[in-house]
This record gives structure tokens, C-alpha cells and sequence, in this order.
């Protein structure tokens, strides 16, 4: 047994570490990477923090949480992807939404309707 970070710790089996109160980390979670084998940092967190919460409650209400972080994370994608689209749209003479000046183009960039038209929930300016 062993200590980490003020709780006791056991260690089983493929090198788990498993709490008293039911939290698990591992030393694959220290390593985890993006899948091309760059580390980025901030996935060992990520893990642990949603370990953390998902200790406090049961795994009904936990899915709620998850699959709420999932639709937004589609929604900001999704925005995204279409913020980039009528980018390169206001840019382009050849297109219907060109604008000249750079400066003028964020009007078409933070038009709503260019956002729902295509099926895209907008997100405000605050929410980015």
C-alpha cells in the first residue's frame, strides 16, 4: 500500500491504483497522449478530474453530465467548422458573400441566420 496525495492507495493488478473511496487512477492515465504518441499535457487532468466527479455520484446521473459535455463539444465544433466556411466565403471574389474589406467581414461572421440556415446552433460571442 502506499500514499498519494493524502489517501491510501493499493495497488492491484496492469498497475492500478485503486482508493479507499472507490477512485481509480492508473500510470496509464499519467501517459495517456492524443493517439499519435504527442503528449499534450492536459489529458492526465482530464481523466482525473472526470474520475473525481464521477466518484460522487451514480453512473445514471454521471451519463446526463458526459453526454451533455459531448453535445457541446459538437456544438463548438460544428460552429467552428462553419465560422471557417464563411471565412474563406467573405474572402473569395468570386463568392456571393464577399466583402472587401477585412475589417467588414465580422459582420458576416457573427450574422445568426448564416449560422442557422445551414443547421448550426450559433454561440454567442460570451460563450467562445
Amino acid at each position: 500500500m502506499g500514499k498519494g496525495k493524502g489517501v491510501t492507495m493499493a495497488k492491484t493488478s496492469h498497475d492500478k491504483y485503486v482508493t479507499l473511496g472507490g477512485f481509480v487512477a492508473s500510470q496509464e492515465a499519467e501517459k495517456r497522449s492524443n493517439g499519435n504518441g504527442a503528449n499534450l499535457g492536459f489529458e492526465n487532468k482530464l481523466w482525473l478530474a472526470a474520475d473525481k466527479m464521477r466518484n460522487n455520484m451514480d453512473s445514471s446521473e454521471y451519463k446526463h453530465v458526459v453526454l451533455g459535455l459531448i453535445f457541446l463539444k459538437y456544438i463548438s465544433d460544428a460552429f467552428e467548422e462553419r465560422r471557417g466556411d464563411l471565412l474563406r466565403e467573405a474572402s473569395d471574389p468570386e463568392s456571393g458573400l464577399y466583402v472587401a474589406k477585412a475589417a467588414d467581414r465580422d459582420f458576416v461572421l457573427e450574422d445568426r441566420d448564416e449560422y442557422t440556415a445551414e443547421n448550426v446552433f450559433w454561440v454567442p460571442r460570451e460563450a467562445r
